[in-house]
């Protein structure tokens, strides 16, 4: 006899981003996994906005939503600055909490969140979606497979265009600049491919002079394995979302490393000497299996399980950054 599906879980969102409103809300809305039941943001008018187009109900009230009883787990998109307060009002309340990353601002917001969580024993998840996708279980696996022989060296890159002026990520009182927005992915990718216990070599920012936001940034991290990682990110560039892992055999390359769209087939790149082999992956929803994979944790109860201390990690070394960094200050 079958056992019976699980009932949908119940999801409340708080923020009204524009990664909410593009990416993740409608995704939820199309999963048999989750019911979006009502959404609260910063203004009473966008969450009835946000709540006719994706067919909930609004709050006007952050905390009245965390008060319902019919709202199993909470989904957090605020700016940046705010991620762990949010957060942590909502593992108080008894939800189940998937946060947009950064998880914090630094590494002690991660610890203290990851902590709560597992005392509450409630899933916490960091929405980096990158890791999800299965591309980077076929990067391993050639590693693992010996391709490229003995890896020497890291590179990755995640940058942008300039923003809007009034972007939220140009406000430093918001959590804004390039570190925490785009930064953290490549030191993301650096710890799912060299592993823990990373630490930063060297590092140099360009900040506004007017507030001494980061608007760009390059990192040099060395593994304990003796791996060098080499690490660029930032809003003054042209697109790049890649990464290298470079042996002493062959060099294999992700084209799209960070923000792969569902229907995109990931290439990779692997070059040998005389060779050069271009493999073509199939597409997958990474933020799809991202939220398949919170509700898994919520229906096992959550607890200490997940990637905490990766969560950890990341802002560690973000952490490190801002206190070993050269600053160059642009007008």
């Amino acid at each position: 006899m079958t056992a019976p599906a699980a009932r949908p879980l119940r999801l409340g969102a708080i923020g009204t981003s524009s990664i909410a409103g593009r990416r993740v809300l409608p995704t939820v809305t199309g999963m048999p996994q989750w019911d979006l039941v009502a959404v609260a943001g910063r203004t009473a008018k966008k969450a009835a906005q946000y709540a006719e187009h994706f067919g909930c109900e609004a709050e006007d009230d952050p905390e009245a939503l965390l008060e319902r009883p019919d709202i199993d787990a909470v989904y957090v998109s605020t700016p940046t600055a705010l991620h762990h307060a949010w957060a942590e009002r909502a593992l108080r309340a008894g939800k189940h909490v998937l946060v947009e990353k950064p998880i914090g601002t630094d590494a002690a917001e991660a610890r203290s969140l990851c902590a709560l969580a597992a005392d509450r024993r409630l899933a916490l998840r960091e929405n980096y979606m990158f890791p999800h996708h299965p591309q980077h279980v076929r990067v391993r696996e050639l590693v693992a497979e010996g391709r490229l022989g003995r890896p020497v060296s890291f590179r990755a890159a995640f940058c942008i265009p300039p923003l809007p002026e009034d972007d939220i990520r140009y406000d430093v009182r918001l959590g804004g600049g390039a570190l925490l927005d785009v930064g953290v992915y490549p030191l993301r990718a650096a710890a799912l491919m060299l592993g823990p216990g990373l630490e930063v070599a060297g590092a140099t920012l360009r900040t506004r002079a007017s507030d001494g936001l980061d608007l760009s940034g390059q990192v040099l991290l060395a593994s304990p394995s003796g791996v060098l990682a080499e690490l660029a990110f930032g809003f003054e560039h042209a697109y790049a979302s890649t990464y290298t892992l470079w042996g002493d055999r062959a060099r294999l390359t992700v084209t799209r490393a960070f923000t792969p769209p569902p229907t995109h087939q990931p290439l990779l790149v692997l070059e040998e000497q005389d060779r050069e082999e271009r493999l073509t992956l199939p597409a997958a929803d990474q933020l799809r299996l991202l939220l398949e994979e919170f509700a898994d944790a919520v229906h096992r109860g959550g607890g200490a399980t997940g990637p905490h201390s990766e969560s950890v990690a990341v802002l560690e070394l973000v952490d490190a950054v801002r206190a070993t960094a050269r600053r160059v200050e642009v007008r």
